[in-house]
């Protein structure tokens, strides 16, 4: 980023707020994030807190970019979005999905640490029951399971009619080797962390590894490097969050209306797993909008961090703009 922001100019709107969830979900019960306005806007720096400097200094390009450039023209004014189910009880599940307004498309977190594929045959077929055959149901391992571990819980779930099986496995020779060894069952495989969280977010596309790909703005530095990874790719993709607040989603958001193409409902109906937030993200039938959010003033009082959390974003946000500027980014 050749015009990187003097720090100063970050740190005048920055604000910090701590968010609370209904359910636990990847490990928290409160999601924080720093929130900063620039001359196009408001923009989200949420890595999550156990991501090193280099990994968090991409996210904070994202936000950059989108606080002082104009986001892409939009080919569409709504998202389609899928409601998500934390790894909860399967009498849980009701409750959840209620918070999901008009979502026809679940995504269903499995292979959580602690729990058995028994748990997850139970919430997956709770989640069929509540939706119906006219339901979409995908699955989200996290990277949870080893190949054997998958063969046997995707074999096990396919009679759930899944649309899809998120990043089953950790690395791409193992998705490579999965996808070979279920091709029978016509369930396609999709990759987020391979793309993400990869040095070369192309590789699981060269090997042949995946059917689509979860896309996610912040991670990957913003729309416009999401979009060239998505064109170089050649795969259907889904816009996905990253548990961001209703700024951050804003941004996934006018991803997918940039995109040319989108044929899957996205992940970013996700402001329903919070309790409170800046603004209002949830969906409403099945959808959010593509417009760009502004932070409620009561919300962002309301919702501030602590003043020890609040160090503790600015802080990381100081180091990673130092990485960007000795970037040259």
């Amino acid at each position: 980023m050749t015009d990187l922001p003097a720090l100063p100019e970050i740190l005048d709107t920055a604000r910090v707020v701590a968010l609370p969830l209904h359910t636990r979900f990847r490990g928290v019960d409160v999601r924080e994030a720093l929130l900063f306005e620039g001359p196009e806007g408001w923009a989200e720096f949420s890595p999550f807190a156990e991501y090193g400097d280099a990994e968090a200094s991409t996210w904070l390009s994202a936000a950059i970019a989108d606080a002082w450039h104009p986001r892409p023209s939009a080919m569409r004014e709504g998202i389609r979005v899928n409601a998500t189910i934390p790894a909860v009880p399967a009498d849980q599940v009701p409750g959840v999905l209620a918070r999901f307004d008009g979502c026809r498309t679940a995504k269903v977190k499995v292979a959580e640490a602690g729990q058995s594929l028994a748990d997850d045959l139970a919430r997956v077929r709770a989640v069929r029951a509540e939706m119906g055959p006219e339901g979409r149901i995908r699955i989200d391992a996290n990277a949870g399971w080893n190949v054997d571990e998958a063969e046997r819980a995707i074999h096990a779930l396919a009679p759930f009619d899944l649309e899809y099986a998120e990043q089953p496995c950790a690395t791409v020779e193992e998705l490579v080797e999965l996808r070979e060894r279920i091709r029978y069952l016509d369930i396609p495989i999709a990759a987020d962390e391979s793309v993400r969280k990869a040095t070369d977010p192309l590789a699981v596309a060269r090997a042949g590894a995946a059917d689509l790909l979860v896309i996610k703005a912040q991670p990957l530095g913003g729309i416009e490097r999401a979009l060239r990874i998505v064109a170089e790719a050649g795969l259907p993709v889904v816009v996905s969050s990253a548990l961001d607040t209703a700024v951050g989603l804003s941004l996934g958001a006018a991803l997918a209306a940039a995109l040319p193409v989108l044929d899957h409902d996205c992940g970013l109906g996700t402001a329903s797993l919070f309790a409170d937030d800046v603004a209002d993200a949830r969906p409403h039938g099945g959808m959010v909008s593509a417009a760009r959010v502004v932070p409620d003033a009561a919300a962002l009082a309301r919702l501030e961090a602590p003043a020890e959390r609040r160090g503790w974003w600015l802080d990381r946000l100081s180091r990673c703009h130092g990485l960007l500027a000795a970037d040259g980014r």
